[in-house]
């Protein structure tokens, strides 16, 4: 048993420092680059966490997404250039707020289209059940009525 709590905490031990080693920290040539790089990672979201951005997520994929966009910034590309690159490998989904297009119109609209059918359905069910529980208690003042001498 002990033997299985040591293997345990070095394993957890391990995976800390790969969390904490994935997340490489940039140096840039000025300020205005690393606001640039901040606000892009801010403003993307990773893949893999899907509801993360790139800069809260330590997921691999994101560390690559980083390291790349690092890249860009240093070759002197522009945000929408380094966006525009993201969005050609993996689609709109990258973007926090895609573009509204076809593609696109249930990232923008599901939520909303989920939301009103959920209260179509929530209305719907209470309706039924105020119906049934009136016909119920018709039904009950009737049978009463009908016992008494």
């Amino acid at each position: 048993m002990r033997h299985f709590r040591l293997a345990t905490w070095l394993s957890g031990l391990l995976l800390a420092f790969n969390a904490a080693a994935a997340d490489v920290p940039f140096v840039f040539e000025d300020d205005t680059d690393a606001e640039r790089y901040q606000r892009l990672v801010e403003e993307l979201r990773c893949l893999v966490c899907q509801n993360q951005s790139l800069a809260d997520s330590h997921a691999d994929l994101a560390q690559d997404l980083r390291d790349e966009i690092y890249r860009m910034i240093g070759d002197g590309l522009s945000d929408e250039e380094i966006a525009g690159f993201l969005v050609d490998r993996y689609g709109d989904f990258v973007l926090y707020r895609p573009p509204l297009k076809a593609s696109t119109v249930l990232l923008w609209f599901g939520p909303f289209l989920i939301f009103i059918a959920a209260v179509f359905i929530a209305v719907r069910f209470l309706r039924r059940q105020a119906a049934r529980m009136d016909a119920d208690g018709q039904a009950a003042a009737t049978e009463a009525e009908g016992e008494r001498p």
